[in-house]
């Protein structure tokens, strides 16, 4: 008899009306296909596909407009975290009905994709158990993976919902991502949870825009966070709102909309706003003598004259230790900074994307830094070891374990990176005969060097940084889908310098790591910011470095420059053909770029380009001292 695993006892035990087998559902999920049994719907038929009149939509929409206003920008972030991976993300009203969706294309032409629009129904009682409808329900956040949909025909699918609640405690909204069930994430019901605490407590800001709004944690450096407790007080003390970890860190207490501060917390009401208006964090315990840390977030508006020198002066003792050791003024770097401590906390793996030189190991290092892991900050270039010795160099060989192998054997960086962060730098080199050993891994978290018997577990930080195109890579088969959904749990994409709105000050930034105190004039970096800089960061360091051996007195100047070097004749090097044709040139620069990363191989850069080799050839030709070759 085949052995039947546990879902596949439960399903069967589901569409045969039988009672289901105990453990093998999670008990929320088991409940929902009970109460879906009583409505009598049929697991193996089609749900009803009732769709709201757009009329409808439309006035749900402005009812809801201060959530959805905060939803549709966490979505737009949302999906961006996890796009390219075949998902939806839907904003639904409190009822269970879609208001809004942003999805990638293949998902929204799927039929799951047109059945998830506008004005669709997501309850329980017409769609089953599905994690919208259910989060509605029990108000939690809910995860509904494959065939724990109650509806056979939603098998496919992977469905990750999070409540949105009001200051009053009820639920405004819920925030979902669905997704194909091949592509099954866990991380995206973190990023779905942080992205409906993040409306919860703009909403919490933009109500009481009048009042105090407090932040507390019992460690100091979780009060940037989504960890944090927020309260928000009238100016006489007493509480207007209060969000869901700051009920949470006062469990026991009565930390209700309408009781006083002083309720809560043993400093008086008067006093705590006195140490809190000067700036910084003041340490203040609850009621039940438990010690926070609390700073001030929002003055009330008879103190709004203070607002300014209270603003510079209170991030300082938090984001002092927090900053990174590089310039991030830039909005898309600092969009990325904004969520990396909660992702480190979740352990969420990290994927770094950007041109070479963009300093992703610099960022790497960051998330090491903000993780306030205990253990070291070990880096691999996948691209420099050998394929043969890539599984011994992460996970350690026992001596003799194979030829050439050290006699002393090699614990392998894994184990070194225990309680650390492990960097994968160029891990789109990683090769395919060890993905599937690395996929194991960062799914387990178990190691088991070559030539040894037991396994050993660790807790790693995995961050991973390529310049090349994984998506692609994955597209032609030349890196698992897998592994690059595992990897790619919290994405950040670091912009090219070209396209740094913070470029004169990452100059300066760098002037002041390579000789201190020189001052770089303006000018100097108006030259600097005329060149399209291929070599990013890492050629900028470079040029300012032969500006000082050239400089002529204490200072940076234009003067210091090689003009012919710094603003290069973007057509010198073109074909005859694209040399007065911009858009052509743009063509002729984007194969040449191509060709030179593939290591001056025509026929990868025809392939990678969707070109015929003679078109690739035309364009490269007065590189050739014989074009006809």
């Amino acid at each position: 008899m085949q052995h039947l695993s546990g879902m596949d006892r439960a399903r069967k035990a589901l569409e045969k009306g039988e009672r289901f087998p105990i453990g093998m559902l999670n008990p929320v999920v088991a409940e929902s296909w009970q109460r879906c049994r009583d409505l009598n719907l049929d697991p193996r038929g089609m749900p009803r596909h009732n769709v709201v009149a757009f009329v409808n939509v439309k006035r749900r929409r402005e009812e809801n407009a201060a959530m959805r206003l905060l939803a549709l920008a966490e979505m737009q972030l949302l999906h961006s975290q996890i796009a390219g991976s075949n998902f939806m993300i839907a904003l639904g009203d409190a009822n269970g009905i879609v208001l809004d969706t942003i999805s990638d294309q293949h998902f929204a032409e799927s039929e799951a994709g047109r059945a998830i629009i506008p004005g669709s129904i997501w309850n329980e009682s017409e769609r089953g158990t599905n994690a919208l409808g259910l989060a509605a329900l029990v108000e939690k956040p809910v995860a509904i993976y494959g065939r724990e949909h109650y509806f056979a025909c939603h098998g496919h699918l992977s469905c990750m919902a999070s409540p949105i609640f009001g200051s009053d405690g009820k639920v405004l909204g819920l925030l979902d991502a669905s997704c194909a069930h091949e592509a099954r994430q866990e991380h995206t019901h973190a990023l779905v949870r942080m992205a409906a605490a993040q409306i919860e407590n703009g909403l919490l800001y933009q109500s009481h825009s009048k009042s105090f709004v407090f932040a507390f944690h019992p460690r100091v450096e979780y009060l940037d966070t989504l960890s944090a407790g927020l309260v928000s007080v009238t100016l006489d003390g007493e509480i207007v709102s209060i969000n869901r970890p700051a009920k949470t860190l006062l469990d026991g207490l009565p930390a209700k909309i309408g009781n006083h501060f002083d309720t809560l917390f043993e400093a008086g009401f008067g006093q705590a706003v006195d140490g809190l208006l000067k700036g910084g964090a003041i340490r203040i315990r609850d009621r039940a003598g438990s010690g926070v840390f609390m700073v001030c977030r929002q003055i009330g508006q008879h103190h709004a004259p203070m607002r300014k020198q209270t603003s510079q002066a209170m991030p300082a003792l938090i984001r002092k230790e927090r900053a990174p050791d590089f310039v991030a003024h830039d909005p898309a770097i600092k969009r990325s900074l904004d969520d990396i401590a909660e992702a480190a906390t979740l352990c969420m793996p990290v994927h770094i994307t950007g041109e070479t030189g963009t300093g992703k190991e610099l960022m790497a290092q960051h998330v090491h830094k903000v993780s306030a892991r205990k253990g070291e900050f070990v880096a691999l270039n996948c691209g420099a070891v050998p394929e043969e010795l890539f599984i011994a160099e992460i996970f350690g060989h026992e001596r003799g374990a194979f030829t050439n192998a050290r006699a002393e054997g090699s614990i392998g960086l894994a184990r070194m990176a225990d309680r650390g962060t492990l960097f994968l730098d160029e891990v789109a080199d990683i090769p395919l005969a060890a993905q599937t050993s690395l996929l194991r891994f960062l799914d387990s978290m178990e190691i088991r060097a070559v030539g040894a018997q037991k396994t050993q577990k660790v807790d790693i930080q995995i961050v991973s940084a390529t310049n090349r195109d994984l998506e692609n890579m994955v597209a032609q088969r030349q890196f698992r889908a897998d592994l690059y959904f595992r990897l790619n749990a919290f994405s950040i994409r670091l912009p090219p310098l070209r396209g740094r709105t913070d470029f004169a000050s990452i100059v300066r930034h760098l002037m002041e790591k390579i000789a201190p105190g020189t001052p770089v004039t303006d000018a100097a970096i108006a030259a600097l910011s005329q060149r399209r800089w291929p070599g990013n960061i890492r050629e900028l360091r470079s040029v300012l470095q032969r500006a000082l051996v050239r400089r002529c007195a204490d200072y940076v100047d234009e003067s210091c420059f090689d003009e012919a070097k710094l603003n290069p004749d973007p057509a010198r090097d073109c074909c005859d053909e694209c040399r007065d044709r911009p858009l052509s040139r743009a063509k002729c620069e984007e194969i040449r770029s191509v060709y030179e990363k593939t290591g001056q191989n025509i026929s990868r850069t025809a392939r990678e380009l969707g070109l015929s080799r003679t078109t690739v050839y035309k364009h490269l030709a007065n590189r050739f001292e014989n074009p006809g070759l």
